[in-house]
């Protein structure tokens, strides 16, 4: 049984140790953030030591052909295994904590089970989920999304990123999809990850256990117009597509901030993107988010309402496609209330989407989040104290143990 406290310090080394050893992977120069993209060099460089964790502690890794991992303590045909870990890929110059906490921790709860001379009842299994955040091919949770099916094969391998690489070219194979007999064998998941957020901080606790996941998606707009000259075209006779474009990023503000839900527009392209040419073409990508699903609907759809509207107004064209939806994630009520009374900790909802969400269609599920004392997340400031960390540890061994070795 597990006994110790983080203040005997050797966790806090060993979390130290593991943490330094990935840091410096993907970490851009200038922002300080990390550019770890799915399949990209600093990725594959920590599924490399991924892999490497497994062998040390003998466990061996097997691979859907999605490209998640997971390593197996325990035999992979028992059954109802217990699932832990997170995902490695990171949003543009994001933060170091968001994904890789998760899977740092899997490998230290492991090591404290172990230490304790626990041994599991039931298979328990590290994962590593491929691009979790949609970074780089656009769809977030694709790697969890796919092995649960909630994706078709075609249309994911198809699926490019900037450079015009395919996910299926990045893999090396068209993606293998949903895998019943794999899901079939994983009994509960339980994912940790840093709080996105400040509730931890204003409750004055390390550690909480997650209610339920807003409802979220991602909807792309494409707003077509007239390339011109910018010095030669009157005012009065431009077509200019960022117009629309700017129009519909208010608007999505405002929509959102009546609802008390969330809306934003961090990506744009513009073509053909020169200072002194009104543009052809802009497309944005509208992150929007809410407590309710019927709230995300109706913010979506005044937002789609306002800005055909300007469009017209504008001379211009515009389309919304939607890329992706995850509706509300309730998770296991009896799970996470077993975990709650286990750890004593708080609960609270997040806005914000995990591959805890896509799993839990499927599996009884529930998240751990570890504090954050900025509440920010991708981006640098995004941090966690060492000491919360280890906490975040020795949460995640308790439940590990609570699980799979009684």
């Amino acid at each position: 049984m597990l006994t110790h406290t983080v203040e005997e310090g050797p966790l806090l080394n060993r979390f130290r140790r593991l943490w330094d050893e990935i840091a410096p992977i993907g970490r851009d120069a200038r922002s300080g953030g990390y550019l770890r993209y799915a399949l990209t060099e600093p990725e594959l460089r920590l599924r490399e030591w991924f892999r490497t964790q497994a062998d040390e502690r003998g466990m061996p890794v097997t691979e859907d052909g999605n490209g998640n991992l997971f390593a197996w303590w325990g035999d992979p045909d028992a059954g109802d295994a217990v699932l832990t870990g997170s995902h490695f890929d990171s949003v543009p110059h994001g933060g170091a904590y968001d994904g890789p906490l998760g899977i740092v921790s899997a490998w230290l709860a492991v090591d404290e089970l172990r230490a304790a001379g626990v041994t599991p009842t039931r298979p328990l299994v590290v994962a590593a989920f491929v691009e979790e955040e949609g970074a780089r091919f656009g769809v977030p949770c694709l790697g969890s999304r796919l092995l649960t099916g909630q994706i078709d094969v075609e249309r994911a391998g198809a699926l490019r990123d900037a450079a015009g690489v395919s996910f299926a070219e990045a893999l090396g194979a068209l993606p293998a999809g949903g895998d019943p007999t794999l899901l079939g064998r994983f009994g509960a998941f339980v994912e940790l990850h840093v709080e996105q957020g400040r509730a931890l901080v204003e409750q004055d606790a390390p550690v909480a256990v997650a209610t339920a996941i807003w409802p979220h998606g991602r909807w792309r707009f494409d707003v077509t117009g007239e390339g011109n000259h910018a010095g030669t075209t009157r005012m009065a006779d431009r077509r200019d597509p960022m117009l629309t474009y700017a129009f519909t990023v208010l608007a999505a503000n405002k929509e959102a901030r009546l609802r008390d839900a969330h809306a934003t527009v961090g990506r744009v392209r513009v073509e053909p993107n020169a200072t002194n040419a009104i543009p052809s073409r802009v497309t944005g990508w509208l992150d929007a988010r809410a407590a309710e699903p019927e709230t995300l609907t109706g913010l979506v759809e005044a937002v789609r309402t306002k800005a055909v509207e300007r469009a017209r107004r504008d001379g211009t064209e515009i389309t919304l496609t939607e890329e992706s939806v995850t509706p509300l994630v309730a998770f296991d009520n009896g799970l996470t209330d077993r975990l709650a009374r286990l750890l004593d900790a708080p609960v609270l909802p997040t806005g914000a989407g995990h591959d805890a969400g896509v799993l839990a269609a499927h599996v009884p599920t529930a998240m751990l989040f570890v504090r954050n004392p900025t509440g920010v997340s991708h981006s640098p400031a995004e941090s966690a104290d060492d000491v919360d960390c280890a906490a975040g540890v020795i949460a995640l061994a308790r439940v590990l143990e609570e699980l799979a070795c009684r």
